[in-house]
């Protein structure tokens, strides 16, 4: 599966800033790594679809991606939830709210990852 590495300025310093703001509608979601065990922490814009809130990997096959395909278990800001994959065709509706939500910032992202394929969406569900 394609991924888009994001440049040391946007790892190192946008992300950060993102998290902390919730700029562009961010949220921090924190996974738990598959080597280290250690917390991963990344901005993500989570989008509701008929009462279900689901996160999109607009950059492919990110490490959170595995990580959480790894251990199902994060929260998104102080909410913990359980994440299930869900298959590539059954995405389109997902994209689509999360692509009129997140804007024009996305948009670069899906013109180089074209296909649903290529965007892994997960659906997330409060435990509990």
């Amino acid at each position: 599966m394609a991924y888009l590495k994001p440049p040391w300025f946007t790892r190192t310093v946008f992300n950060k800033i993102a998290m902390a703001t919730g700029m562009s509608n961010t949220e921090k979601l924190t996974v738990t790594r598959r080597r280290s065990k250690e917390r991963q922490e990344i901005p993500v814009i989570p989008v509701d679809v008929s009462g279900t809130k689901y996160v999109v990997s607009t950059r492919g096959e990110a490490e959170w991606v595995k990580n959480l395909r790894a251990d199902p278990n994060a929260t998104i800001g102080s909410t913990a939830y359980v994440a299930r994959e869900i298959p590539e065709q059954d995405r389109q509706a997902v994209l689509t709210a999360y692509r009129e939500k997140a804007g024009r910032a996305v948009e670069g992202y899906f013109r180089k990852l074209p296909g649903e394929a290529d965007h892994p969406v997960f659906v997330v569900t409060p435990k509990g």
